[in-house]
């Protein structure tokens, strides 16, 4: 693909490698969609099993495409949506229930987009250095989103509208009070 893998665009140091907010949700809505196909509209349900950055692709409009359905799974449609059970994909994207053995179904794929959203709208990855001693990216998001959200999104143009916003909010606020 033209633009290269989401991977490139979100852990790249090269300075045009810098996604801005609408770009980041239009990626998020282009893989949710697929993702509603994979499991919902398919006439079996097939799990990604490995849905990270890397193999999200960008094609010159940066339109995403899932790609890599190296691991990908078939569910027949009448297996009440349970899968295989042990690990698939990429340990740091895998849903914890993976590692006790614990059947595949689409709410795997559903966990790893989870983590792909966090990812997306953080700059973080799951194993980036600041994560240890029990703090993961989803105790990292809960913990900032109430407070510290400004702080946490990485994308200057969202913290931009976000401070205006917030000033608007305290003016409306004054005048209503005069």
């Amino acid at each position: 693909m033209p633009n290269g893998s989401l991977r490139d665009w979100l852990h790249s140091s090269a300075s045009k490698s810098k996604l801005n907010l609408l770009q980041r949700l239009n990626i998020i809505i282009d893989v949710a969609s697929v993702l509603d196909y994979l499991h919902n509209h398919c006439l079996s349900i097939i799990i990604h099993c490995d849905l990270k950055p890397s193999n999200i692709l960008l094609d010159d409009d940066m339109v995403a495409h899932v790609g890599d359905f190296g691991l990908a799974r078939f569910l027949g449609t009448n297996s009440n949506k349970k899968g295989i059970s042990g690990i698939r994909g990429t340990i740091e994207y895998a849903p914890p229930e993976y590692g006790i053995g614990s059947e595949m179904t689409s709410s795997g794929d559903v966990y790893n987009f989870r983590i792909l959203l966090l990812e997306v709208m953080t700059g973080k990855t799951p194993t980036d250095g600041i994560f240890n001693k029990g703090l993961t990216l989803h105790k990292f998001a809960d913990v900032a989103l109430s407070a510290y959200v400004t702080d946490v999104i990485d994308d200057d143009d969202l913290l931009k509208f976000l401070q205006e916003d917030v000033i608007a909010r305290k003016y409306t606020l004054a005048m209503q009070r005069k």
